[in-house]
């Protein structure tokens, strides 16, 4: 049977970079790992091929003769693909070794499992390596780019597992008590061996913790926890955009078992606004002019989000003609300072007119000289030297 293509099997286009194969493997390590499906052949091979294609995509010279010559570039090699010529037994742990890294452990522990071996349930001891932290979440809030430019409170509701008051977080019942857990007699692993290679793994009956509720919580089920809707005040300081952030400690899920909390992070998004155009500090608009102030010049009031501003028009302004009105836009995040306000002014050229406006136009072009020279004096000369003419 046909092997089938390593980029298809991690999921990842041929062109993906190094991090971008890292994380497409881990995901599909962690989805198939022998000890995340107990007695799952299907997945154990399945396991065993994708950490075979990783092995050979990370590598630049393996991935050079494979992108050149698939399967054929390894076939005879004596150990599968990530034999490399030598033969002998490839350890997929070293993959995850590399993938999360060797250093040690939250539980404080080294070896070279790290991460690996937190990740899969290595580490710890008697609950040591057991993370009870709640998870952070996430809020995305619009603004109006007047709440962005001013600042404004703000109070948003969410649900989220809060600390359940009949237990205070600890899972029992009232009066009950936690004994040692009789499966790991404590440790919060238990070890496995599949061949020569011994797997340390989370107790699955204590899931890590050593102990467990001789009488679980009725009112949570022995979670220690229970859905509830939380309000949060939020201060949003003037200058913020899309994608500032705010953190809201101890806000997010409250933690397993009476662990601590997680936060709260919202993201912020600031609407389009009907007449500005925002461009990091300063803002942009258009405004249209008459073209009798265009020619003759004088004063206009302009729209600002601090109130109305006022926009001195000189006599033969041209349209597109952009003009800065000094700190009349975005407050710089924590900071006194402003940008500005650039106002591009648009000529409106009527498309009716009246009969003595028609008159009075038709005056004003035969003493402009208009009707013999319809075009730009300018533009004459330029097309003069283009034709050649003198």
């Amino acid at each position: 049977m046909a092997k089938e293509d390593y980029y298809n099997l991690l999921g990842v286009e041929r062109g993906a970079s190094a991090d971008e194969l890292k994380k497409a493997y881990r995901k599909l390590a962690v989805k198939y790992h022998p000890d995340k499906n107990p007695g799952d052949a299907a997945a154990e091979a399945k396991f065993k091929e994708i950490s075979e294609a990783y092995d050979v995509l990370k590598d630049a010279d393996k991935r050079a003769a494979y992108d050149r010559y698939g399967h054929a570039a390894f076939q005879g090699a004596g150990g599968g693909a990530g034999g490399g010529g030598g033969g002998g037994f490839h350890d997929p742990f070293d993959v995850f070794r590399e993938v999360f890294g060797g250093g040690r452990s939250r539980s404080g522990g080294g070896g070279a499992g790290g991460i690996f071996e937190e990740f899969f349930g290595g580490g710890g001891g008697s609950g040591g390596g057991v993370d009870n932290r709640g998870a952070d979440l996430r809020y995305d809030l619009e603004l109006t780019l007047e709440e962005a430019a001013k600042g404004v409170e703000k109070e948003i509701s969410y649900r989220r597992p809060v600390t359940c008051k009949k237990c205070s977080g600890s899972g029992a019942e009232p009066g009950s008590k936690k004994v040692t857990c009789p499966t790991c007699n404590g440790a919060g692993q238990v070890v496995s061996s599949r061949g020569f290679i011994s797997y340390r793994q989370v107790c699955p009956t204590c899931h890590g913790a050593g102990v467990v509720i001789e009488k679980p919580c009725s009112a949570c089920n022995g979670e220690g926890r229970v859905m509830e809707t939380s309000k949060a005040k939020l201060r949003i300081p003037a200058g913020v955009d899309t994608g500032s952030k705010l953190r809201s400690a101890g806000k997010g899920e409250a933690g397993r078992m009476g662990g601590e909390a997680g936060d709260l992070y919202v993201i912020l998004h600031v609407k389009e606004h009907e007449l500005f155009e925002r461009h990091g500090v300063d803002l942009f608009c258009e405004i249209p002019i008459k073209f009798t102030l265009a020619a003759l010049g004088g004063t206009i009031d302009v729209p600002t989000l601090f109130g109305k501003g006022s926009l001195k028009i000189p006599g033969g302004t041209q349209t597109g003609t952009t003009f800065r009105l000094r700190g009349q836009g975005m407050p710089k995040l924590r900071s006194d300072a402003k940008g500005d306000l650039l106002v591009r002014v648009q000529v409106e050229v009527p498309k009716k007119l009246s009969s003595a406006e028609r008159s009075k136009l038709e005056e004003y072009a035969e003493v402009c000289g208009d009707p013999a020279n319809p075009t730009g004096a300018s533009f004459v000369k330029k097309a003069k030297r283009f034709f050649g003419d003198k």
